[in-house]
Parts: C-alpha cells; sequence; structure tokens
C-alpha cells in the first residue's frame, strides 16, 4: 500500500515539465522555432532596452544632431544632409601629385611642350596656367611669395608653366609643388637663342621685329663667329651662364658663374624635381612624364607624333641658324664648362630615371664632346661690362 503512495507523486513529477513545454509552445509557436533557450523576463529586457535606445536617439538627433561618428561616416559616402551646420567635409586629397610647376628654360623645346600641354589639359581636365611673362626670371622676395601664392590658389589638379627661377616654396612655409623641366646643350641652346633673338621662326617673317624692336641692324646682322672670339656681352659670361640659375633659384649669387652656384642646382634637381629631361631625347622624356604623371600626359606621345600636331611644331624652329667655326666653338665651350658639367649632371640623372623606369632606347650622343677642352685649353676673358640688375641685401634671400 505504501508503494502505491510513494510511486504516483514520482510518475506525476516526471511527466509534469513536458506538459508545461506542450502547453508553451502552443502558446508561444515562434519561440519554439528559436534553438536559443531564455525566459519572459529576458526577452523583455531585451525590448525594452532597444525602446530606451531608439526614443534617446530620436531625442539626441531633435537637439543636438547624430553622433560624429554618423557625422563622419555620411560624409564619406558623400550623403551627408548637415554641411550647413558642420560645415564643407575636408578636401580631397588626389591620389597623384595635383601641383605641377614647369619652369621652363628658354630655347628647350618649352614651346613645343606648352603646345602639347593645352591639348593634354583639353583631353584631361587640369587647369594650364601658362604665363605670359617671358623676360622676368629674377624676383624681389615680396614677389616671389605673391606668385608662390598666387599659383597655390589655383584649383587643383593644375599645371603651372613660366621662364623663371626655382621658387624655394616650403621657405616661405607654403606647400611645395611637383617640379618639371627639360635642358638642352647649352652651346644648341646659346645658338637656338641667338639667332632666334634676330630672325625669329617659321611662325612669321616679322616676329623677330616685334620682340626686338631695338635691335639695330649692326646686331642683327653680327657675324656669331666675331661675338664669340672678340668677346661680346650677349657671347660671354654671365650672360652664357643661362641654364643653371632656373635651377639655382633667386639668390644673387645664382647668377655668378661658379661651383656655388653648380652644385645647389644639382640639390635642388635631387630634392624638388620630379624630372629634368634632355631636349635631345624628347620622344623619351615624354614617356617618362606619362609614367610619372598619368593623370596629366596619358597619351602625350600620340599627340606628338600626329600629322596634325607635326605641322604646330614644325613652325617652332628658328630660322637662319647656322654653327660657329671650330675655333669658337671651343672657346664658347670653354666658357661654359660650368653649364657642361650641370648638362653631363642632367643627362646621368635621366639616363639613370630611364633605367629605373625599365625604358629601353637608345641614347643620343651630346651634340659638342668634352673634346674641345682637350684639343684647345683656353682661359675665358672677362667679359665686357653691362648694366645689371641691382641686387638687394644677401640676407634677404638666404
Amino acid at each position: 500500500m505504501m508503494k502505491k503512495i510513494s510511486s504516483t507523486p514520482l510518475h506525476n513529477n516526471n511527466q509534469t515539465p513536458n506538459h508545461i513545454r506542450e502547453r508553451n509552445n502552443r502558446k508561444f509557436p515562434i519561440l519554439s522555432a528559436i534553438p536559443l533557450r531564455f525566459s519572459l523576463r529576458g526577452y523583455g529586457f531585451c525590448m525594452a532596452t532597444l525602446f530606451l535606445f531608439c526614443f534617446g536617439s530620436l531625442f539626441y538627433q531633435l537637439n543636438g544632431g547624430p553622433p560624429k561618428i554618423l557625422l563622419d561616416i555620411r560624409q564619406y559616402l558623400g550623403q551627408s544632409t548637415y554641411l550647413d551646420d558642420h560645415g564643407p567635409p575636408a578636401p580631397r586629397v588626389l591620389p597623384f601629385p595635383s601641383q605641377v610647376v614647369y619652369n621652363r628654360v628658354g630655347k628647350c623645346g618649352s614651346r613645343t611642350v606648352v603646345i602639347l600641354l593645352r591639348l593634354l589639359a583639353e583631353k584631361h581636365q587640369f587647369n594650364l596656367v601658362s604665363s605670359d611673362i617671358h623676360n622676368k626670371t629674377r624676383l624681389t622676395k615680396h614677389e616671389q611669395v605673391d606668385l608662390m601664392k598666387n599659383i597655390s590658389n589655383i584649383p587643383q589638379p593644375f599645371l603651372y608653366t613660366r621662364h623663371v627661377h626655382f621658387l624655394n616654396f616650403t621657405r616661405f612655409r607654403i606647400e611645395q609643388p611637383v617640379y618639371i623641366n627639360i635642358i638642352r646643350d647649352p652651346i644648341s641652346r646659346f645658338l637656338s637663342n641667338y639667332f632666334f633673338r634676330r630672325f625669329g621662326d617659321w611662325r612669321g617673317e616679322q616676329n623677330h621685329l616685334i620682340r626686338t624692336p631695338g635691335m639695330k641692324d649692326d646686331e642683327r646682322y653680327l657675324d656669331i663667329n666675331v661675338c664669340i672670339l672678340e668677346n661680346y656681352p650677349e657671347c660671354s659670361n654671365p650672360r652664357v651662364f643661362y641654364i643653371i640659375p632656373y635651377f639655382c633659384g633667386q639668390h644673387p649669387q645664382c647668377r655668378e658663374p661658379g661651383l656655388w652656384a653648380l652644385e645647389r642646382a644639382k640639390q635642388n634637381v635631387l630634392e624638388n624635381y620630379l624630372l629634368v629631361g634632355i631636349l635631345e631625347e624628347l620622344e623619351d622624356v615624354l614617356l617618362l612624364l606619362e609614367r610619372l604623371l598619368p593623370h596629366y600626359f596619358t597619351g602625350v606621345l600620340n599627340i606628338y607624333k600626329s600629322p596634325d600636331y607635326r605641322k604646330m611644331g614644325n613652325m617652332t624652329g628658328t630660322v637662319r641658324k647656322h654653327t660657329p667655326s671650330l675655333e669658337a666653338l671651343q672657346v664658347l665651350y670653354h666658357r661654359m664648362r660650368y653649364e657642361y658639367d650641370f648638362y653631363n649632371f642632367i643627362r646621368d640623372q635621366f639616363h639613370l630615371m630611364k633605367k629605373k623606369i625599365g625604358l629601353r632606347s637608345v641614347s643620343q650622343p651630346p651634340a659638342y664632346s668634352p673634346a674641345f677642352l682637350r684639343e684647345l685649353a683656353l682661359r675665358t676673358p672677362e667679359p665686357l661690362e653691362e648694366d645689371e640688375e641691382l641686387d638687394t641685401d644677401l640676407d634677404d634671400w638666404m
């Protein structure tokens, strides 16, 4: 009798949990599909927390706007609606050099390159600013600052070009742009400039008269051999010391032929110039520019080789140009020894760049070899006196 009484409650205790589960499943069919087990109390806590979060978020937006992290995310996605209250987003950082300066050296193919740049600017939608100032390469301190500020204010991406000696932006705490340039054999450049000033180019028969209206016929038709051998100012230092100042900078000592200007020009090239090419290998220069600055120069070689461009490019050649005598060339070469030191340095750097890029092409030999110096060692005579611009205090340029 006692066994029956004790067995009945044990049986009922074993069956009760199953009956409870079945009743709960019938009442909450959705909860039965969830494998996780939690109590109604936990479910209610989660719903209350969610309600409080939504209510607090709504209250925060109505009184102070969304959190800063949400603003940053919306600005990053470009869908922000809070620009009026929080200001514009930070300027977009362009993934390539967006400030390029081409302080072009006179009679080194610059007009050819400028024609190409005009076509490329229209094609690639960058801002090209080409200065019409051709005869002011040396600037005062205030002129430097004004020019650098004007350059920095050009909408990016831009390419600015002008005949001007190197400008040190960082000296005035202005962001330094990327520099590019092209030079050529110094004697070839000198001859091109000598005859261009007198007779112009194929663009017009009378453009040289407009460029040099005050030149008398005696000077215009002066034999270049006489100019060199008789030491006229135009064919002597410091006038033939022309290329190095473009890379040395605005310091007055940069215009004095010597090692100081030479070494400073080399240092500026290594520290501030992305590329300095040589005109004798112009196609390779354009190819390297296309590799290094694709957003500016993509397709430049195709344009350069096109028949339409060839017609325009052929008009920039200097007329009536001829080579001086061997004796005159030897004298001129000696006067330009620093210019040739710099030219050979640039030529070596350019060929090194081609090797790094993997560009295999035939390097052109220089127009005039150093054999002139070995054949005839000449001392450079003192130049005739000429009026020079008065230099300001050297301390202002350092």
